[in-house]
């Protein structure tokens, strides 16, 4: 265990850092969105180093048919199509018996869903897989929500037009709170035991760097006195006072 800021304790152990992996199966009609993403930064170097690995599935390949049609108008009638539950069906039923492991999620990506927090992303970090159903059109077969996902899930309070970047959103949430993919172990302010309870909030305080004094037209912009002072005590008890828990 290494001390964190204000005290706390991280609670991941050395061991942990090298074992674990998480999954990501993304089910969608359109993958080549995830190209980009997937291949820069952060998420490139952890699924080099195999911390996590990201599968992307067109969903049409469930599909019946010449044409691989995945959506169908809704009965009681209404505008636009709606994505049809048999393929998705297929496609989760495939992927989990292709997965090594019995410990994963399905998340369906739905206005309706539960807000996405950070204690969910917590939670979601002990998986070994996370299946991703995202929507498309004027949105899924209700029963895809009802029997198949263990969770409905919402980014925010708004519309997209599919689940395609919610899903980028989860899988970086919850990729950071994986050891090793931040880099050392002090970065991970996240991982404070104690609050919340069951783990999962982290403390955001604001931060300053270099020029000391910006100057801005007739304005100067300065780095609060307090954080030059060297002061630690004082410093730490600064960040208290201009932080925020996120949870």
């Amino acid at each position: 265990m290494k001390t964190a800021p204000y005290g706390a304790v991280f609670i991941y152990k050395k061991s942990a850092i090298i074992n674990k992996m998480i999954r990501f199966d993304i089910i969608t009609i359109f993958p080549k969105i995830f190209d980009s993403y997937i291949n820069e930064s952060l998420i490139l170097r952890a699924r080099k180093k195999k911390l996590i690995k990201i599968n992307i599935h067109n969903l049409r390949k469930w599909a019946k048919g010449k044409h691989q049609t995945v959506d169908d108008r809704p009965f009681g009638g209404g505008l636009g199509m709606v994505l049809k539950i048999e393929p998705i069906y297929k496609a989760v039923r495939s992927i989990k018996l292709k997965a090594e492991n019995k410990n994963s999620k399905v998340i369906l990506f739905t206005p309706r869903g539960e807000k996405f927090t950070q204690k969910i992303a917590y939670r979601l970090s002990k998986m070994d897989q996370i299946i991703f159903i995202c929507g498309r059109y004027e949105g899924v077969d209700e029963r895809v929500a009802e029997n198949i996902a263990d969770l409905n899930l919402s980014i925010g309070d708004y519309d997209l037009m599919g689940g395609e970047l919610p899903a980028m959103v989860v899988i970086e949430a919850v990729s950071r709170l994986v050891p090793g993919i931040l880099g050392k172990t002090e970065l991970l302010k996240e991982r404070i035991a104690g609050y919340p309870k069951g783990g999962g909030g982290f403390l955001e305080y604001a931060q300053y760097t270099r020029p000391e004094v910006f100057t801005a037209g007739n304005k100067k912009w300065r780095v609060p006195k307090v954080l030059l002072s060297g002061n630690h005590k004082k410093i730490k008890e600064w960040r208290r006072a201009h932080s925020k828990v996120i949870e």
